[in-house]
């Protein structure tokens, strides 16, 4: 399986938080198939959202909610 990275990003309540204010206007950046990309596309709106401390965008390695039995180590 390809290791999927979901970029989102929104308005948040508190920049300390990834509580988003309003889940409804979340903006999503894309889909990507590889770290790299998600991490380029993260730092591109981050970047252009730098002087607002209530924008906050976020990479969700999708890979390990599709797959969660990946993350846990065998049983001994």
């Amino acid at each position: 399986m390809s290791k999927l990275h979901l970029v989102f990003g929104g308005r948040v309540k508190d920049p300390r938080t990834l509580e988003f204010a309003d889940p409804s206007k979340l903006e999503v950046v894309g889909i990507f198939a590889d770290y790299a990309s998600a991490e380029k596309a993260w730092r591109a709106n981050a970047q252009r959202t730098v002087d607002d401390a209530e924008m906050k965008f976020v990479v969700v390695h999708l890979h390990r909610l599709l797959e969660p039995e990946l993350l846990t180590p065998p049983a001994a």
